[in-house]
């Protein structure tokens, strides 16, 4: 049993044919979860060391490498029953979407830091730390978050490219359903 399935197995069934119905969401959000902490991580390790006078520059980088891991976790587990591109022509959209996503993840610090001076020696480090986490790794991140999922299921991985492979609809008046069929094995 996988994890997923032994998860599944212990919600609520009125909940889980949520879950099941809302299943590529919740798989995005976890992606998005997991490459959070991939991005921040390798942000404060960048901002506070090599990077430090470029904090901005450090983002950036943290976001394309969060972004590659995304790539890998979205197109082989979240949408995974979508698409019928090619690989290069998918990878390809998928990297413009992010593209845009990063550009608006970059937004909410960039005004943070130099239109509102958010910055030492303007304000202490305190604030400026709070204010670069909540500009770039909130703000800047559900923007880009809400846009990337969208054009994603848009052009990415969209569903006229093909019948969805391995997946059923699932309306509410139908039988419960085992949690292995519902999400699939990963």
């Amino acid at each position: 049993m996988t994890v997923v399935e032994s998860v599944l197995a212990r919600v609520p069934g009125p909940l889980r044919k949520v879950l099941i119905r809302h299943r590529e969401m919740l798989k995005f959000a976890i992606v998005g979860g997991t490459t959070f902490v991939i991005d921040n991580a390798i942000w404060y390790v960048l901002k506070f060391t090599i990077l430090e006078d470029k904090p901005i520059t450090a983002k950036a980088i943290a976001v394309i490498v969060a972004t590659i891991v995304s790539y890998i976790l979205n197109r082989e587990w979240s949408f995974r029953t979508r698409g019928g591109r090619e690989a290069h022509h998918e990878a390809a959209l998928f990297f413009l979407i992010s593209g845009g996503g990063v550009a608006i993840n970059l937004i909410p610090p960039y005004i943070s830091r130099y239109v509102l001076d958010l910055e030492t020696p303007h304000v202490s480090l305190l604030v400026q730390e709070i204010a670069d986490f909540a500009s770039g790794s909130i703000i800047g991140m559900l923007l880009a978050m809400f846009f990337r999922f969208w054009g994603f299921k848009k052009w990415v991985f969209p569903d006229e490219l093909g019948a969805r492979k391995g997946t059923r609809v699932y309306e509410e008046d139908e039988p419960e359903v085992e949690p292995e069929e519902a999400l699939g094995h990963s």
